[in-house]
C-alpha cells in the first residue's frame, strides 16, 4: 500500500496547495501513467529528502486551491486582482498572466500614510525649522549645511547654510546655494544679496537669468525659479524664511521628507497661537496652522523673541497663505502686533562673524555668539594690544561697540584727534599710536618702559555708556651688550638685541674734523696726530632715548680691565688731565663724537686698544646731556646696566 511521508502546504507560485493529502515519492519513469495535472515539478525537500515530482494518492482536484499571483511592494496580490498598498498609497495589479504593475502617487502628491495621495504643499525654512511638503517639521540643531532639494538625474542641490545668531545652542537658516554639478554655482545670501560663482551680482525688480535661473529682488526679498527635465520649482529667501513650491518630480531632501529629530516639543506659549485666530483663521482650512505654531513655541522656547523671532513665523504662514489660499490676511501685523513685520535688514551689509538684528529698536549687525564669546568670556571689547619697537596698536569688534549703542567714529585716543580706521569687510576698529603721539604717557620703572593711552569718547557729555578701554605696551628697558671692535676692520657694523629692542651700534674712527675722511687699515696715523671718534646707533627712537659715551679709556693689553689705563672720558666729561681730548657732543642724541691726539704707551707692544662705556638714557627721566664743570659734572641718567664696546689700534 501506499505509504504517507508528510503532510505539506506549499507556498510557491505555480504550485498547488493541496491541505491534508498524502503524497508519496515517484521516479520519473512514472510520470506519464500519472494523472494528468496532479503533478508539477518543484525542487522540495521532504524528510531532508530533494524531491522532483510531487503526485497526488488520489484524484482529488476538487481540494486544490491556486494562489498563484505577483509580489509587489512588498505584499502578495493574486491573479487578476488589483489592491492599494495603504502605507505607499501605491495601485498594485497582478494579470491573469502574472504581470504585476505598482502606479504610486503622481508627481506633485504625496502619500498621507493612510492610503491616499495628497497634493504638496509648501516646503518653508525659517528659523530652526523645516516644515517640508508633507506639512511635517524638523528642527536643525547645529550650524551645518544642509540639502533642501536634491535631483539624482541631474545632480542639482539647493542647499541651506544655518548658522547661530545671539545664542550658539540655536541656528538659523542664513544662506542658500542653487549649487549645479556641471554649471556656475548660485549664493542667495543676507541683505537680498546674490552672488554667481563667488562674484556679487546687482539685481533690480526686472528678471535677470544665471545658468537658467530667472532671479530678481523685491521689497518682499529674492525670487528665484529653475526647470529641470520638465519639472519646476520657485524660491524666496528675504534673509529670514525660504519658501519652496514645486510643481513636477518628487526629489529628495530635507524638504522632501523631513522627519523629527527630536520629539517636538510644546511650549505653553501662547503667542504663536494667534495662527488660529484672525485674520489667520481664513486660511486654515488650505494650511494647516500648527507645524508652524509648533515650530514658532519649539524656538522661542530656546530662543528669546528678539528680532521680530515669533513675527517671521506668523509671516511665513501668511506668505504660505498667499501661494495656496485666496483668504484675505491684510494688515495681519497689526492684529499680530508685529511693526513692519520681519527685520529685513534690506540696506545693511553685515561681516561673516555678523548678523543682522534690531538694537534698542534700530537694524543693526551684532556679532554671532561663537565668534562674540571670546570677548565676551574676558569682558574686552578686542584683542590684546599688538606691541611694536615704538608702536602700537589696538583692534575693537565693532559689532560688540554696536551692541553697546558707541558709535565708532565718536571715539579717540587720549589726543581726541588721534581717531579709530574701521575695516570696510570685517567692521574692526583699528587705533595706532606711537611713543611720541597721540597723547601716549611714557612711563618706567627699574626695569621697563611703559607706553600708555586709552580710547575713550571725544564727546564731553554722553547719555550712553561711557567709554573708557585704557591699554599698554611694556618694554624692558634697554640696554648695551659688549661688542669688541678692531681698527683693522672699521667701519665695523654689528646688530646689538636687547629683550624687546633691537639697535644698530656702530664706532668709526676719522682724520678730519667735519668727519668724512674714515680711518681704515690703509690709513698710517703719526703720534699726536688728531682723531676723531665717531659712536653712533641706529634703530632706537631719538624721541625716546639719548645714548650717553660714560667714559673711555686706553689699554696696552685688548682686557678693558688691564693694569695700565689712561683716561679720554670719565663721567661723561672730557679728561681735564689732557688738553687734547675734546668731548664735542654726547647724550643729545643717538650720535656722540669726540677727538684726541694720538699717542702710544712706553713699552715694546705699541698697540692701543680704546674702552668706551656707553649708557642708553630716557628722555622722559631727564637731562640727559652730561653738565662738565672743571672739578665736577653732573647729569641725570641711570649708571646702572652699563655696558662697554672696544676699539684695538696698531702702531
Amino acid at each position: 500500500g501506499i505509504q504517507p511521508l508528510i503532510f505539506m502546504s506549499l507556498f510557491s507560485y505555480h504550485i498547488y496547495f493541496v491541505p491534508g493529502m498524502s503524497f508519496h515519492i515517484f521516479h520519473q519513469t512514472y510520470f506519464d501513467s500519472l494523472i494528468r495535472g496532479q503533478v508539477k515539478t518543484a525542487s522540495t525537500v521532504v524528510n531532508n529528502k530533494e524531491i522532483n515530482f510531487l503526485v497526488a494518492d488520489q484524484p482529488v482536484l476538487e481540494y486544490y486551491k491556486d494562489i498563484t499571483g505577483c509580489r509587489l511592494s512588498g505584499y502578495g496580490v493574486r491573479l487578476g486582482t488589483t489592491q492599494v498598498n495603504p502605507e505607499t498609497c501605491s495601485t498594485d495589479s497582478c494579470s491573469l498572466s502574472a504581470v504585476g504593475t505598482s502606479i504610486p502617487c503622481s508627481d506633485g502628491e504625496y502619500c498621507n500614510g493612510h492610503g491616499s495621495c495628497k497634493p504638496k504643499e509648501i516646503c518653508t525654512v525659517t528659523g530652526p525649522t523645516v516644515i517640508d511638503f508633507r506639512g511635517q517639521m524638523n528642527s536643525v540643531s547645529d550650524r551645518c549645511e544642509y540639502s533642501l532639494l536634491h535631483d539624482q538625474s541631474t545632480g542639482f542641490s539647493l542647499k541651506a547654510n544655518f548658522l547661530e545668531r545671539r545664542r550658539r545652542d540655536v541656528s538659523f537658516v542664513d544662506s542658500l546655494t542653487l549649487d549645479f554639478s556641471d554649471s556656475e554655482d548660485i549664493q542667495l545670501l543676507q541683505g537680498h544679496r546674490v552672488t554667481v560663482t563667488g562674484s556679487p551680482v546687482t539685481l533690480t525688480g526686472s528678471v535677470q537669468t544665471f545658468s537658467g535661473v530667472d532671479i530678481s529682488k523685491d521689497q518682499k526679498g529674492v525670487n528665484a525659479s529653475i526647470s529641470l527635465q520638465g519639472s519646476s520649482f520657485s524660491v524666496l529667501f528675504d534673509g529670514t524664511t525660504v519658501q519652496i513650491f514645486i510643481n513636477g518630480e518628487s526629489y529628495s531632501g530635507l524638504c522632501e521628507n523631513s522627519s523629527s529629530f527630536s520629539s517636538s516639543r510644546l511650549s505653553s506659549n501662547d503667542r504663536c497661537n494667534v495662527l488660529k485666530s484672525a485674520p489667520f483663521s481664513s486660511c486654515n482650512a488650505d494650511v494647516d496652522p500648527q507645524p508652524y505654531i509648533m515650530a514658532c513655541n519649539e524656538t522661542l522656547s530656546k530662543y528669546p523673541d528678539v528680532d521680530g523671532l515669533r513675527c517671521q513665523f506668523l509671516e511665513a504662514y501668511a506668505k504660505a497663505c498667499s501661494w495656496k489660499s485666496q483668504a484675505n490676511l491684510q494688515n495681519w501685523e497689526t492684529e499680530a502686533q508685529c511693526s513692519n513685520s520681519t527685520v529685513m535688514c534690506e540696506s545693511k551689509t553685515c561681516s561673516d562673524h555678523e548678523f543682522c538684528g534690531e538694537i534698542n529698536g534700530i537694524t543693526g549687525c551684532l556679532c554671532r555668539a561663537n565668534f562674540a564669546s571670546q570677548y565676551k568670556n574676558s569682558i574686552t571689547f578686542g584683542g590684546p594690544t599688538v606691541c611694536e619697537h615704538n608702536s602700537a596698536s589696538v583692534t575693537l569688534v565693532g559689532c560688540l561697540l554696536e551692541e553697546r549703542g558707541i558709535d565708532y567714529s565718536l571715539l579717540g585716543l587720549l589726543d581726541k584727534t588721534c581717531e579709530g580706521q574701521m575695516d570696510e569687510k570685517t567692521h574692526m576698529v583699528t587705533f595706532n599710536f606711537t611713543s611720541d603721539s597721540c597723547g601716549t604717557i611714557v612711563t618706567t620703572n627699574n626695569s621697563q618702559v611703559i607706553f600708555t593711552n586709552a580710547v575713550t569718547l571725544k564727546n564731553e557729555i554722553t547719555r550712553k555708556d561711557h567709554a573708557y578701554i585704557e591699554f599698554s605696551c611694556i618694554y624692558k628697558k634697554p640696554e648695551v651688550n659688549h661688542v669688541a671692535f678692531r681698527i683693522q676692520d672699521s667701519p665695523v657694523v654689528q646688530r646689538v638685541t636687547s629683550g624687546t629692542w633691537n639697535h644698530t651700534v656702530t664706532m668709526k674712527a676719522f682724520a678730519d674734523a667735519s668727519r668724512t675722511q674714515m680711518l681704515d687699515p690703509s690709513h698710517k696715523v703719526r703720534l699726536n696726530q688728531k682723531v676723531w671718534v665717531e659712536l653712533k646707533s641706529s634703530g632706537l627712537d631719538e624721541n625716546l632715548i639719548s645714548m650717553v659715551t660714560d667714559s673711555c679709556w686706553a689699554t696696552n693689553q685688548q682686557s678693558s680691565e688691564s693694569t695700565q689705563k689712561y683716561f679720554l672720558i670719565q663721567n661723561g666729561c672730557a679728561n681735564l688731565a689732557d688738553q687734547t681730548v675734546q668731548v664735542e657732543r654726547n647724550g643729545d642724541g643717538i650720535l656722540n663724537y669726540f677727538s684726541f691726539n694720538m699717542f702710544k704707551f712706553n713699552d715694546e707692544s705699541g698697540d692701543v686698544y680704546l674702552h668706551c662705556k656707553l649708557q642708553l638714557c630716557l628722555k622722559q627721566e631727564g637731562n640727559c646731556i652730561p653738565v662738565c664743570k672743571r672739578r665736577r659734572r653732573s647729569a641725570k641718567y641711570n649708571k646702572k646696566d652699563t655696558a662697554f664696546l672696544s676699539m684695538g689700534w696698531s702702531t
